[in-house]
């Protein structure tokens, strides 16, 4: 048996009373070998159990365990699904991560299409890189809700746009992750030419067809960098603005039926649509509880409306400060303004606000999120940029300072000589970073 190398014993555990220590291995529950969490989380529900280690030494030794109901045993391992991430293998037309430049950190060209993920951090998942027995466990586990990325319900087409000629049994696989009472949220990343107009309309009514079982469905624009030309990828054209608004009508048209028929819009605009087409951004009861705001839909009324809300909390004096925020071009305008209301409450507060031009991955990439402190230093450089300088925090690596170029933020505080803050993206992180000094 393989088993798994323990790193950590919590201390008062189980495990500790019983002599487990770091470096051991968990090899067996009840005779079964454990492939990942799941199953770890599955055979520990049992309030009697033999769990089978091997010691450091390599000695193997069964222990016979009585505990009360999900109680766990106090170990920690190194990998969080305590097991190797299910690798992508599509080619998808419009894959973000097949636009990026050579020579980046190897982890960012890693494609993850793993059901463990969707259920544990949200991920979308294509359900094409899985075996039967990886579908079963979906059920048998009820991972539920699974993200999944549709992108379009015609088969040929989404085998296409997928690069994938297993890709054309989606509907099946829905239709029997219904069936076993799990829920989904769906997605679809709209390429012009391929899944908008006629195939768009298919897609949604296909996949309306599975309410309640299906939440919502999000539809964003693709994102295209500079490197699509230089790495072979297919042609893909950005929609215009003209285009984005019949994209957006298209979308709303069906929301406004399905709000009809079933009480809910089930399928949602991304705020790039809004924003493309010039369109004002909906009020929050459009976005039903933002269920979609992981995919962009209703991010920026979602902030507006918490800005608001803190700046409702404060009271005015006549503190005097200058700070800075840098912000992606997408959402410059609705950033620019928030700010200004802010500092319309504090005279003596001003704020410089810039769209950061993302000439790293071209400048049709204008979401915040993917900006690099290149781009950041080179357009701020010079500049008087007050006290500190604000940044989201989304275009950090997680848990970490750095950057999609491998720059921190402490590079980026040497090269423009300010300190920088990193600001989340909620009202009360928003006017604080602004109004605290």
């Amino acid at each position: 048996m393989k088993g798994h190398i323990i790193e950590t014993v919590e201390p008062g555990s189980i495990a500790e009373e019983i002599g487990v220590e770091p470096g051991d291995k968990i090899l067996a529950i009840n005779g079964k070998e454990i492939k990942d969490i799941f199953d770890y989380r599955y055979l520990l529900a049992d309030e009697e159990i033999t769990v089978l280690f091997e010691s450091k030494d390599g000695e193997d030794w069964d222990i016979d365990i009585e505990k009360e109901t999900n109680d766990d045993l106090g170990l920690g391992f190194g990998k969080g699904l305590m097991d190797e991430y299910s690798h992508c293998k599509n080619k998808c037309v419009f894959c973000f991560i097949d636009q990026m430049p050579p020579g980046m950190r190897q982890t960012l060209y890693f494609k993850d299409d793993d059901a463990r993920l969707s259920f544990l951090q949200g991920n979308y998942i294509t359900l094409t890189n899985m075996s039967e027995e990886d579908f079963e466990r979906v059920i048998k586990f009820h991972l539920s809700p699974i993200n999944i990325s549709v992108h379009a319900t015609d088969p040929e087409l989404r085998c296409r746009m997928l690069h994938n000629r297993f890709a054309g049994n989606l509907l099946l696989r829905i239709e029997r992750l219904a069936e076993a009472g799990i829920e989904m949220n769906t997605q679809i990343v709209c390429c012009k030419g391929y899944n908008d107009g006629k195939e768009l309309d298919r897609t949604i009514t296909d996949l309306a067809k599975f309410i309640p079982h299906i939440k919502g469905l999000s539809v964003v624009p693709a994102g295209m960098t500079k490197f699509r030309e230089a790495n072979n990828l297919a042609k893909l054209s950005p929609f215009t603005k003209e285009e984005s608004l019949l994209v957006l009508n298209q979308i709303n048209a069906w929301g406004e039926k399905y709000l009809a028929k079933y009480g809910t819009r089930f399928v949602f605009a991304s705020d790039e649509w809004f924003i493309m087409a010039g369109e004002p951004i909906p009020d929050a009861d459009y976005y039903e509880g933002y269920g979609q705001i992981e995919n962009g839909v209703g991010m920026v009324r979602d902030l507006t409306d918490s800005v608001m809300e803190a700046l409702r909390k404060v009271d005015s004096d006549d503190r005097k400060s200058k700070v800075t925020i840098a912000t992606g071009t997408l959402v410059y305008p609705y950033i620019k303004m928030l700010a200004d209301i802010v500092c319309d409450k504090f005279p003596g507060l001003s704020c410089d606000t810039y769209g950061i031009i993302n000439n790293f991955f071209g400048p049709t990439i204008t979401v915040a999120g993917l900006l690099t402190a290149t781009d950041i230093i080179d357009q701020l450089r010079g500049k008087d940029l007050g006290k500190y300088l604000l940044l989201p925090d989304t275009l950090l690596r997680s848990g970490t300072d750095i950057l999609l170029d491998d720059m921190t933020v402490g590079d980026i505080e040497k090269a423009l000589q300010i300190e920088v803050r990193i600001v989340k993206s909620d009202g009360e992180s928003f006017v604080h970073g602004i109004v605290d000094p």
